[in-house]
């Protein structure tokens, strides 16, 4: 079998984990810090880890103080934590639709979905493609919003020649196995905003405050912390900070890697006008988590199926947020946003890792030429 992803463990990252095995430490010790300096590092913000990508959205919603009838302006081409991590503050989901070419959010369909309520607008950089970050700037400016990049596609990307995390007020990241890089589960936030990442960590934190200066109750003792706002257990302990230590120090190969896969599908699957393979556009510089290949819709599921009947398990990403079920009672139907709909109904994601072998490429485009 060919999985569409799957992440690359090597005796670097094993020898790293290991050590820290046999270390003092398993959950919150000296190797959370050491990941988040060397993330900042790669992201050019600094950056707190957590438990995954979802808990980074919860918390960067939480850092923003999300509160009922705020309206958080989202793509539907995207999973549905970028939007059930925000819903479960009482925030109201509104949907603009994507850009035809890279499916990520138009910025135009952003500024007319903008209202006195809305609070934050949200960029998927989708595939690992980074949205139109300068657009979107502009106009949470204007209009002075929060701009949140969900980057969990997309670390190690590029926009204008600035790393993702360094632009948007908040950037989330993933980094479960089947993403550019992995702890395992985990995830981080990063921000240009010392204010709102120090509000994101408390709430990771379970919103403990463990600073004298900033206590209220004052006569406790040495050992006294207190909690101000309800948080959460969001931290990534030591073990899995220590392979994404070791993972970091590997992503430019792997962005290396991801980049010559996408080429040679580009370059193989150009034979039908039929198939439309992902573009790059001249601002990005994509570290390609997904290969999201466009085909006819009426053959798509006869596509599908012939790559997983030759053991190729490619996935199909997204059904457009506003058409799951939990969506239906907000009145969202199909016909709402065309361009996303369009989109989904012919994309499949094909297989995207450091791991896949050259013959392996070979065999899925020969699959795809005669399907």
């Amino acid at each position: 079998m060919i999985p569409y992803g799957r992440q690359s463990i090597n005796d670097s990252d094993i020898e790293s984990v290991v050590t820290t095995l046999q270390s003092d430490w398993l959950t919150t010790g000296p190797r959370v810090e050491e990941f988040e300096r060397e993330l900042e590092c790669v992201v050019g913000a600094p950056t707190i880890s957590v438990s995954s990508g979802t808990a980074a959205l919860h918390s960067a919603y939480a850092a923003i103080g999300i509160e009922p009838g705020d309206e958080v302006i989202t793509p539907p081409i995207t999973f549905i934590a970028t939007q059930a991590t925000a819903a479960l503050f009482g925030a109201k989901i509104v949907f603009a639709d994507v850009l035809p070419d890279t499916a990520n959010i138009d910025p135009k369909a952003v500024e007319s979905a903008i209202t006195s309520k809305t609070k934050a607008i949200v960029a998927v950089d989708f595939a690992g493609h980074p949205a139109d970050l300068d657009e979107l700037r502009a106009i949470a400016d204007k209009y002075k919003v929060i701009l949140i990049e969900d980057a969990a596609h997309s670390i190690g990307s590029k926009y204008k020649g600035r790393p993702i995390g360094s632009i948007a007020d908040l950037t989330t990241f993933s980094f479960f196995p089947t993403k550019n890089m992995t702890t395992s589960e985990g995830g981080a936030v990063s921000s240009i905003r010392p204010d709102l990442l120090e509000k994101a960590k408390k709430f990771s934190r379970q919103g403990l405050v463990r600073e004298p200066k900033d206590f209220v109750l004052t006569n406790e003792g040495p050992w006294h912390q207190e909690v101000h706002h309800f948080g959460l257990n969001y931290r990534l302990p030591d073990v899995l900070c220590a392979l994404g230590i070791s993972q970091l120090k590997r992503l430019p190969e792997f962005k290396r890697r991801r980049q010559e896969i996408f080429n040679v599908y580009s370059h193989e699957l150009e034979f039908s006008p039929e198939m439309k393979v992902p573009i790059e556009k001249k601002y990005a510089d994509t570290n390609w988590h997904l290969f999201p290949l466009r085909v006819p819709i009426r053959e798509r599921k006869n596509i599908y199926s012939k790559l997983r009947e030759n053991g190729i398990l490619a996935q199909v990403n997204y059904l457009p947020a506003h058409l799951h079920p939990v969506f239906e009672s907000k009145g969202f139907k199909r016909g709402d946003y065309p361009v996303a709909e369009a989109f989904y109904d012919s994309e499949i994601s094909l297989p995207m890792h450091y791991g896949l072998r050259d013959e392996e490429i070979e065999f899925i485009c020969k699959i795809l030429k005669t399907s």
